[in-house]
C-alpha cells in the first residue's frame, strides 16, 4: 500500500509532534473529519501510528525515547551538509542556542571539540551529546517532554530564555509554508521558538529543502524572522528567489 501526498504529511507532523488530533488534521488540510480519520485508519494499518479517541500517536513512542535518537531521520545527508555549513558561523567564545531537532544534532556532533563555548538548549540528546565536554558550558531549559523530539516544550521552557542574551541561535522549523511563513507541529512550540528569537543577536534558520511547501499546524510568523536561512543545495532557484525577496541571507 503507498501513501499519497496529504497522509504522507499527516505522517511527517506525527513524527514530529508524537501526537496529532482529528480536528486539528481537518482543519490543517481542509478536509472533512471522515477523511482524516481514514486517513489515520491507513497509517495504523501500515504500523505507523495507533489511533486513540479524537486523534492518534506515534506507534512505537517507547522505543524512540530509549534509543536517544530524534525519531526524524529523513534526509540525514541534506541536514549533514546543513551542519557542516552552520557550524564555520560558531566561533571560540560565542554562546549559542541550540534548538531541537535532528538538523541541530547533527550540528551538535560538530561542536564536540570546541574549547570554549556556551551552548543553551532545550534538547535532551543534544545535551548527552556535548555534556561530556567539561569546556562547554551547557545550559538545558526545563520544560514539557516531547519524545520525538526528545524535546522540551511549552510556557516554562520559553521562561527559561528569560534574561538570556547569545550571539547566535540555530532555529529549527518543521516546515516552510507556501507563503513561506515558518510552521511547526503544536502552539507549544511557538512561545519557545518566540522567546528563542527574542534571546539572539543573530538568527540562523537550519532547514532542508524539503522542508519548504510544507505546513504544519500552528504559524510562528514568516521567514524574515531569521537573518539567514542555512540550507542544502538542492534548494529551488525559485524558492532562492522568493527568500531573497525577503531580505534574508541564503546559505
Amino acid at each position: 500500500m503507498t501513501l499519497n501526498r496529504r497522509r504522507l504529511k499527516i505522517l511527517e507532523l506525527i513524527r514530529e509532534d508524537g501526537h496529532a488530533k482529528v480536528h486539528d488534521l481537518s482543519r490543517l488540510f481542509k478536509v472533512t473529519e471522515v477523511t482524516i480519520r481514514q486517513d489515520l485508519e491507513t497509517l495504523e494499518n501500515m504500523g505507523y501510528v495507533q489511533r486513540e479517541h479524537g486523534g492518534a500517536f506515534l506507534s512505537d513512542i517507547g522505543t524512540v525515547v530509549k534509543s536517544g535518537q530524534v525519531f526524524n531521520q529523513m534526509n540525514m545527508e541534506k541536514k549533514k551538509e546543513i551542519a557542516k555549513k552552520a557550524v564555520t558561523f560558531i566561533n571560540e567564545g560565542d554562546s549559542i542556542i541550540l534548538d531541537s531537532g535532528s538538523t541541530t544534532t547533527e550540528i551538535a556532533k560538530l561542536l564536540v571539540h570546541f574549547h570554549d563555548l556556551t551552548v543553551i538548549t532545550n534538547a535532551l540528546n543534544i545535551a548527552f551529546i556535548l555534556g561530556e565536554n567539561t569546556a562547554i558550558n551547557l545550559v538545558v531549559t526545563g520544560g514539557e517532554f516531547k519524545a520525538p523530539t526528545l524535546s522540551l516544550t511549552g510556557k516554562m521552557a520559553a521562561d527559561s530564555f528569560k534574561d538570556i542574551r547569545v550571539n547566535k541561535l540555530f532555529l529549527a522549523t518543521a516546515g516552510i509554508s507556501s507563503d513561506m511563513g515558518l510552521t511547526y507541529p503544536s502552539l507549544s512550540d511557538l512561545v519557545v521558538k518566540t522567546a528563542m528569537i527574542k534571546s539572539a543577536d543573530k538568527v540562523f534558520l537550519v532547514a532542508d529543502s524539503s522542508k519548504i511547501g510544507i505546513s504544519a499546524f500552528a504559524k510562528l510568523g514568516f521567514i524574515s524572522l531569521a537573518d539567514a536561512i542555512i540550507t542544502d543545495s538542492h534548494i529551488t532557484e525559485e524558492h532562492v528567489k522568493r527568500i531573497k525577496e525577503l531580505n534574508v541571507l541564503i546559505y
